[in-house]
């Protein structure tokens, strides 16, 4: 390589990170390295809000390793820390493999530069559907191999890989009272709605959105003496497996282009404001 060529590269690379640390300082909860000392609440909604007296998972425990641990986002309610625990032993009863917990919230909750809209209040984890039967290097936790069996093109997934140690992965989640939603692949939900099985009344809280191809999102109700806290409306009654058809629909029909005129004028998305109380977590 040229001198050139060289400065040229070592320019651009500045620029890169340049912009990449801009973004990271743009964002005041991503500069918060540690808890808020308090008690514990989940303030706001799931998508806007904050965490105070939040908790550290620890980086391994019984039946489980966090992933990616670089980014911080290991923190979580005590009530999330005290699911994932619970969780993780009563997984292994079933199988001797470990789950993989990757994103929770940051310190004091907020919003990702990146990522996810919510995970703001410490009531959200994201837990792989890829089991390993052995600890994982440093390497390998910050660099995982993702468990990716979903073709969504053509709505499918890859049952041969699909073990009963999955379904029950699902199950166990979604039968702890504690536990709101949870949220996968489209394909995945109909996948288990196509087992047919015979008490299929926890499938209600699994709910089909986009992406979550290789991991489930789990996310808890709010602490019932919380106040601070906004749940989500209620889930309606049912399986949810007549949901479907407008999911496979989306990935696999052509898309049609809109005939709605298009304006100079750009829609103007209104910015979400959050809680008073999560300014004094930040100025503490």
């Amino acid at each position: 390589m040229n001198r050139l060529s060289s400065n040229s590269t070592f320019m651009w690379l500045s620029v890169i990170l340049l912009l990449a640390s801009s973004t990271v300082f743009a964002n005041p909860w991503e500069r918060v390295n540690s808890p808020f000392n308090g008690d514990a609440a989940a303030v706001g909604s799931y998508a806007n809000g904050c965490l105070a007296g939040g908790e550290a998972l620890p980086l391994s425990g019984v039946g489980f390793q966090v992933i990616r641990t670089e980014r911080q986002r290991y923190f979580g309610h005590p009530q999330l820390i005290s699911f994932i625990s619970d969780y993780s032993n009563n997984l292994q009863q079933y199988q001797q493999s470990n789950v993989l917990i990757a994103d929770m919230s940051m310190p004091r909750g907020g919003n990702f530069s990146h990522g996810h809209s919510s995970h703001q209040i410490g009531l959200d984890v994201d837990i792989w559907l890829r089991l390993t039967e052995q600890p994982l290097t440093l390497k390998q936790r910050a660099q995982p191999e993702p468990f990716d069996i979903v073709n969504t093109k053509r709505f499918s997934l890859d049952s041969k890989q699909w073990q009963p140690q999955h379904t029950r992965m699902v199950q166990l989640a979604a039968e702890d009272s504690r536990v709101a939603r949870i949220f996968v692949s489209p394909v995945i939900k109909q996948h288990l709605c196509d087992m047919k099985l015979g008490d299929d009344a926890w499938l209600n809280k699994v709910r089909p959105w986009w992406g979550h191809t290789y991991h489930m999102h789990v996310r808890l109700h709010c602490p019932e003496d919380d106040a601070s806290c906004i749940n989500q409306a209620a889930i309606p009654q049912g399986n949810g497996c007549n949901e479907l058809r407008w999911w496979k629909d989306q990935y696999t029909q052509p898309k049609v282009q809109s005939k709605t005129k298009v304006t100079d004028k750009p829609i103007k998305k209104k910015k979400k404001v959050k809680p008073k109380q999560c300014a004094q977590l930040l100025s503490s």
